[in-house]
């Protein structure tokens, strides 16, 4: 499937701060991650990465989050993004910059 450079603009991606991060209750996979984008208030985000990281290890750092996604509800939950991330089992990677900028910064 391709998609034009013009849809590709439509997406929006951000560096967020994660806050704090738990595993949901009764799942193997997700966590609930509460992210700085340099709003009032920090978003909900669930993602199925439990089984790589552990959530203690985010927190404090900054990753980039598709940010424009429509709200979606798992497991009862509202999720409010989508964190970036590469790979799957032993290649599994999550995506960070380098140095730390402000929480909300888009990537162009």
């Amino acid at each position: 499937m391709t998609f034009s450079f013009d849809d590709f603009k439509r997406a929006e991606i951000q560096i967020g701060t994660v806050r704090s991060a738990e595993h949901v209750p009764d799942t193997d996979k997700l966590l609930r991650l509460e992210v700085d984008f340099g709003e009032e208030t920090p978003r909900q985000i669930l993602s199925g990465i439990a089984e790589y990281v552990n959530p203690a290890d985010l927190i404090g750092r900054q990753f980039p989050f598709l940010t424009n996604l429509e709200p979606r509800v798992i497991r009862g939950l509202v999720s409010n993004g989508m964190i970036l991330a590469v790979g799957e089992g032993s290649t599994f990677a999550l995506l960070s910059p380098t140095r730390f900028v402000d929480p909300g910064s888009h990537i162009r």
